[in-house]
Parts: structure tokens; C-alpha cells; sequence
């Protein structure tokens, strides 16, 4: 069985050697917080794990769970929605690169997102303000995110960069009340595929993580206005068909571990 503190398990990849710089943004929960567990045991060395999300609290927790000495860890409180967000991000990571110099790889896992107002249509949605403040965290915010830090840690030799955005099946299938989430998903997939082809050096994955057992999921059970929708999440939760969020995350980690997929492809958890 697996170790639920994502201790390093049998037949698992290490990452590539080298001194790694892995920013993680929405790891105070779920899926993000999964991620922070498993990878930390498999980085190198003397590599820095940054934790951003707005839950300051819930960051401290989660670096108390961590390997205490293997890894320098950041905790990074910010709401990325906003400029204010994505600057005291860049400025604590430009900081710790003064300190520790140039990192031989950077791995950004674009996670953070919300689920928006799923009990609305999309005929609904007729506040401009409303579209706009979603579209700010859940596509603004990665794009610009990951923009300024590649130019932050721009190609070199030797150096490796990955960008991860965590996708969903939502960016390929139209689900009825949630056309927000939907249709930013959408937009980030097509956004990280650009990415992938105007920069080839960096490697650019979308993942799907699957229907995880988190609080959104939990939100989507009792929010979702399409009564079908929310029958079959229903269904998925009673007969034990949600994935475990430290399943996904491994999952994810060893597809950056093989490091064998096409830059700017699409993976589904179910796919390997």
C-alpha cells in the first residue's frame, strides 16, 4: 500500500539530478497539496519547493508534514488573481535566487483555479464583472504567471524548464452548468499548447487529473444546476469512483519523472 505522508514508494522515479526550483500554486489542499507531498521526497537535494495559496494557514501545515532538512520550502501567501498576488510571488522566488543562485531546472505546476458559480446557465452569466473576476484567477493568472517566469529564468544551457497546467476533462467536453470552468480550462489548454510550440526548449504539459475526493468535488455534488451533472457526480462518490488526490499526483510525477510525452499534449489520468 501506499504511504499517505507521500514518502518515495517502490518502483518510483526519482526526477532528473540537478538543483530544482518547483513552484506549486493552490497547494494549501487537494490536489496541490498532494503534490507538494510526493514530490518533496523525490526533488534532489538542496532543491526549493514553493507552496503559494491565499490559505496562509493551511501552507504552515502542510510544510510541517514535509521532510524536514532534505529541501529548502517557501511558503509563499497570495492571491494570485491580482498583480499584488502574482508580484510577491515573483519577488520571493527572484530573492531566493539571489541566495542560492540559478536552479538547474524550474517546474512550475499551474494548479490553483475555483470552480465558479456552477448553479447558473450559461445564458446566466450577463455581469461582464462577474466573467471577468472568474477568468482573472482561472486563465489571467497562469498565463501571466507562467509569461513572467520564464522571462524570469530565461534559456541558458544545461538549464531545464517545465510548465504543468492542470487541466480537466472540462477543457474538452462541454458540461451543462459549468460553462465557466469549461470554457477556461479550454482556454489554458489551447494557451499551454501555443506555449509549447512557440518555445520549444520548455516543456509544456496538460494534465487531467481526474474526478478527485476534494471539496470541489464536494461543491459540485450539491451545486450543479444540470440535475443529469449532478446525478452522476452523486454516483461517482457513492460507489468510490473519485480518485484520491495523492493517486493523481503520483501519477503526474512519473509522467515528469519519464519525461516522455510530446510538449503541449493533453494526458488524462486514465490515459496511462
Amino acid at each position: 500500500r501506499r504511504k499517505m505522508d507521500g514518502g518515495l514508494q517502490t518502483g518510483e522515479l526519482l526526477l532528473g539530478p540537478g538543483k530544482w526550483l518547483c513552484i506549486i500554486t493552490g497547494s494549501s489542499r487537494g490536489l496541490g497539496r498532494s503534490l507538494a507531498m510526493v514530490l518533496a521526497p523525490r526533488l534532489p537535494p538542496a532543491s526549493h519547493l514553493v507552496l503559494v495559496a491565499r490559505d496562509g494557514g493551511g501552507l504552515l501545515q502542510l510544510e510541517g508534514q514535509l521532510p524536514a532538512g532534505r529541501l529548502r520550502v517557501s511558503r509563499v501567501q497570495a492571491d494570485l488573481s491580482g498583480e499584488e498576488g502574482q508580484q510577491r510571488l515573483l519577488s520571493a522566488v527572484s530573492s531566493a535566487q539571489e541566495l542560492e543562485g540559478p536552479p538547474d531546472r524550474l517546474l512550475l505546476i499551474n494548479n490553483a483555479g475555483s470552480l465558479g458559480d456552477i448553479s447558473k446557465f450559461a445564458v446566466d452569466f450577463t455581469e461582464p464583472s462577474e466573467v471577468n473576476s472568474y477568468f482573472a484567477l482561472n486563465f489571467t493568472s497562469p498565463t501571466c504567471l507562467t509569461a513572467s517566469l520564464l522571462k524570469a529564468f530565461p534559456k541558458r544551457e544545461n538549464f531545464h524548464r517545465t510548465v504543468v497546467n492542470i487541466s480537466s476533462l472540462c477543457a474538452r467536453q462541454p458540461f451543462k452548468s459549468w460553462s465557466l470552468y469549461c470554457a477556461a480550462k479550454a482556454a489554458r489548454d489551447m494557451m499551454f499548447r501555443v506555449l509549447a510550440a512557440e518555445e520549444l526548449d520548455v516543456r509544456v504539459l496538460n494534465y487531467a487529473p481526474g474526478p478527485l475526493d476534494t471539496d470541489m468535488q464536494k461543491a459540485a455534488r450539491s451545486e450543479t444546476a444540470d440535475q443529469e451533472l449532478r446525478q452522476t457526480f452523486t454516483d461517482l462518490h457513492r460507489d468510490g469512483q473519485l480518485i484520491d488526490c495523492h493517486e493523481s499526483a503520483r501519477k503526474l510525477v512519473n509522467i515528469l519523472a519519464r519525461d516522455e510525452f510530446q510538449s503541449g499534449a493533453h494526458i488524462d489520468y486514465y490515459d496511462q
